[in-house]
Formats: structure tokens, C-alpha cells, sequence
């Protein structure tokens, strides 16, 4: 992925590749994420714990993007990830996140999504652990027809790269319909810091989520709560001044038995 330097707005490609043609006709793309997972309306806020898990959830299998068009409408067509160059050596230094206190939740709704938002009650809501000049944290709600919304925030402001905002509902599927994706975005956060942020929904049958980035093979725990997920990472490289190609975040999958049932770096949905 390309991240820009920091005096430069990031301008991230996400994380799905997806033919111009079936983006426009936005229908075909999948069907609308309405409740395949019973009981969402009923969800709570998820609280992250202290190694980036929500309180209660699985641990991850292991231990513990770059943003295109910034605009999600049906005329958008996301790009397709580049792959990662042997030379973009990173580590990632953080995949903790922290829960976004329920005064601020309210705000960063209401300006994100304006009078819409008495319709919708957050499910997932976590500060990133490392912040950029747009983002510090992201809210993911759902209304009670299971449409979900995103919004990224900085303090207690809300926004949405998408219109309207329920248009990550119409997204593509990975093969096998297990993960759908939302938005996945990335930005310079600092000298050679760069955050990494993304969400989904999954299906029923999936009991935990981790995120490998690049060829490197550790995972770190996705936040998931009411049928969505959440991952956030601190990336650190030496840059050394240049434009940036930073590793493609891949979703991994498991049941209850620990399976991988899904892995996105297989996925032939996304590759080439």
C-alpha cells in the first residue's frame, strides 16, 4: 500500500479488489449485510481489553491501508491492494486498542452521521494505538434492519468516507461469503509511524478474527462484537523520506474448534 509523507492528506487504496464494472452496478457486488446474526440489534458496545481483545472475546490464534477515494458512493470503485515490495520492511509496534468512553460514542456519531444517528447504537467503539491527523479511533453501529455504519473519529468528530454511510453494507464478500469487508484505511502518524485501521462483519459460524500483515505470519486479535470486527495496528519503517509501501493486512478466520475456516491472503477474490 502507498501512504503518503505526513505533510501529504494520506490517500490509501483499501483492501479489496474489486473490476470497475461490478463496482458501478453496486447490487452485484453482494447482498446487503441485514441480519445473518441473530440478536445484533441487542448488541453492546464490545470493550477492548489490555491486549487489543474485547473483554469476554477469544484470544487470537497468536499473540497479539491505504486509503483510495475517499468517497464511498456507488460511482466509487475501490482499488485493487498492491503487493507488498521485499524492500518495505516494517514491524508492527502496537495492535492494542482502548475502549472510546459512551459520552464521546454519542458525538462521534451525531457528527458523523447527523439525524441519522438516534437510529443507530455503536457495537464496536475503540481508540486506535497510535493516532494521525485525521483518526484516533473508530465507531462501528448498526440500525435495527442490520445496517451497519462506520465512522472514523479524532476526539469526539465522526466521519464517514462513504455516502450515504450505510453504503459499506453493499461491499464485496470474500469467497465462501465467511468475511465481508468495510472500510480499510491507512495514514501517516509521525516520523516513520503510520497507522493501519479496518473493519468487516463476518458470518455466524466465525468465533474469532486475527489480522497477519504482509508475509509476516504473526496475527493480532481482532475487537468484534454484534457480527462486526475491528483491527488497528501501529506500523513503524524507515521510510527514509519516500513514498511508503506498506504491507497488506490479511483477515483470518476461526470457528469454535479453532479452525481456519477462512484466510484472506488465499482468498483468490483478491488475488492478482
Amino acid at each position: 500500500m502507498k501512504i503518503d509523507p505526513e505533510d501529504n492528506h494520506a490517500s490509501l487504496p483499501r483492501r479489496w479488489g474489486v473490476p470497475l464494472g461490478v463496482a458501478a452496478g453496486v447490487a452485484a457486488l453482494s447482498v446487503a449485510a441485514v441480519a445473518a446474526f441473530s440478536g445484533v440489534g441487542d448488541a453492546k458496545p464490545v470493550l477492548a481489553g489490555p491486549a487489543g481483545n474485547p473483554t469476554g472475546a477469544a484470544a487470537s490464534p497468536s499473540s497479539g491501508t491505504t486509503h483510495g477515494s475517499t468517497s464511498g458512493g456507488a460511482g466509487s470503485a475501490p482499488s485493487s491492494a498492491p503487493v507488498t515490495s521485499a524492500q518495505d520492511a516494517f514491524s508492527i509496534t502496537s495492535g492494542k486498542t482502548t475502549p472510546i468512553a459512551a459520552g464521546a460514542v454519542t458525538k462521534i456519531l451525531s457528527s458523523c452521521l447527523g439525524p441519522d444517528a438516534s437510529r443507530y447504537h455503536a457495537v464496536i467503539a475503540v481508540r486506535t494505538p497510535i493516532a494521525s491527523k485525521d483518526w484516533d479511533g473508530v465507531v462501528v453501529a448498526v440500525d435495527s434492519a442490520g445496517q451497519y455504519v462506520q465512522c472514523e473519529s479524532k476526539g469526539d468528530k465522526g466521519n464517514s468516507p462513504d455516502s450515504p454511510p450505510t453504503f459499506i453494507n453493499n461491499r464485496l464478500w470474500g469467497t465462501g461469503r465467511t468475511i465481508a469487508y468495510f472500510d480499510s484505511i491507512g495514514a501517516p502518524a509521525g516520523k516513520d509511524q503510520y497507522l493501519m485501521l479496518g473493519a468487516g462483519h463476518h458470518a455466524s459460524n466465525v468465533a474469532r478474527i486475527a489480522i497477519s500483515y504482509g508475509d509476516d505470519p504473526k496475527q493480532y486479535p481482532a475487537v468484534m462484537a454484534g457480527g462486526a470486527f475491528v483491527y488497528a495496528a501501529a506500523l513503524s519503517a524507515d521510510t527514509s523520506g519516500r513514498h511508503y509501501s506498506g504491507p497488506s493486512p490479511y483477515v483470518h478466520a476461526y470457528d469454535a474448534s479453532g479452525k481456519e475456516i477462512y484466510n484472506q491472503a488465499k482468498d483468490p477474490q483478491f488475488a492478482g
